[in-house]
């Protein structure tokens, strides 16, 4: 009976001591706190856009262990979705970047009687092999995180050290917000730039494709108009229609000559040719005969109910302004005309 007596007493006992063990080190925090050898602000990291502070640094501002600080939120977890708190990756986890990404530098001014700062020592070595040895990332928590965590640990000490924690980030909160908003515009900027920049590649390299095709004579101007001493231009540019054809050429013009026979001579091998004249002349019919024993074929049929010229490239249907006999000889227009198609013209003809 003596004995559970003395066991009782004893139990007792220890739990007085780890009580008072517990309450030393938290008035020990929170003195620390209210005298502000611990720079809380050194605490405060800048991670994927916000401030946050980590688990372990947290854990010493509660006078808890890393691990029982983590178990308390685990087993609250409904009350810290990802806004509140978020586990750091390996990347972030690097020393490097987490000193880059310090709020402030640690400026060691603090000091401290022998007994305390050989405590500080020991729980600093603590930490630190519980970091080497841990393969578990540490969390972030972010403002309301912290926030939430004095109503999940529920101890005076908590809520004293949420109070300095929050007047902590009130302080450098306008430093963070600043630094968020120009990071955001900075990285916007910079992924407008680049956007520009790709457009820009883009539009250089399709209007070097269209200026090399220009040359060659693959791509035709639309419309435009050719003024009077435009000989050679004229000619060249109708001449650059012909070249272009695939299939078929259809000249629709009432005044036709010989040099219109040349001009036509100019397509590619296997594309016919076939010109709808109303003024079909002997000389004209002569030349026709003379040509087509020579060179390839050109067909030549009358008709008379058209009074503009047009020329009918495969599927395109170009209307020009003057005789192609006569071009640049006076002013003229051409239009490449997107409404109608070369076998709509034909049917009309038919």
């Amino acid at each position: 009976m003596k004995d559970m007596e003395t066991s009782k007493d004893l139990d007792s006992g220890k739990s007085r001591k780890a009580k008072e063990k517990r309450l030393i080190q938290d008035t020990f925090v929170v003195q620390n706190l209210h005298l502000k050898e611990i720079n809380i602000e050194e605490m405060i990291y800048f991670i994927r856009g916000q401030g946050v502070m980590l688990d372990r640094d947290l854990a010493i501002l509660y006078g808890v262990e890393t691990k029982r600080l983590n178990e308390q939120v685990k087993r609250n977890i409904e009350r810290f979705p990802n806004d509140f708190m978020f586990q750091l990756t390996k990347e972030e986890n690097m020393d490097d970047f987490l000193t880059n990404h310090k709020n402030y530098q640690p400026n060691n001014k603090c000091q401290f009687p022998d007994k305390e700062k050989d405590n500080i020592l020991r729980s600093q070595i603590a930490t630190a092999k519980e970091r080497t040895k841990s393969r578990t990332l540490p969390y972030a928590f972010t403002r309301n995180g912290i926030a939430m965590l004095s109503s999940v640990l529920r101890s005076p000490v908590a809520i004293e050290v949420n109070i300095r924690i929050m007047r902590a980030f009130t302080q450098i909160y306008p430093l963070i917000g600043d630094t968020n908003t120009f990071s955001y515009r900075i990285e916007a900027l910079e992924h407008h730039q680049l956007e520009v920049y790709q457009q820009l590649s883009v539009t250089n390299k399709r209007l070097d494709e269209v200026f090399h095709k220009i040359e060659k004579g693959e791509v035709q101007p639309v419309q435009g108009i050719f003024y009077d001493g435009q000989i050679f231009d004229a000619y060249q540019f109708v001449c650059n229609l012909v070249r272009k054809a695939k299939k078929c050429i259809i000249l629709i013009d009432n005044y036709v000559d010989e040099t219109v026979l040349t001009l036509l001579d100019k397509r590619e091998t296997g594309v016919t040719a076939t010109i709808y004249t109303q003024h079909l002349s002997q000389q004209l019919q002569l030349d026709i005969v003379r040509h087509n024993a020579q060179y390839s074929s050109i067909e030549v049929k009358p008709f008379n109910r058209a009074h503009d010229r047009f020329l009918l490239i495969d599927d395109e249907v170009y209307h020009i302004g003057a005789s192609i006999k006569d071009l640049g000889k006076k002013w003229f227009a051409f239009t490449l005309m997107h409404d109608i198609t070369s076998q709509e013209l034909l049917n009309k003809i038919h």
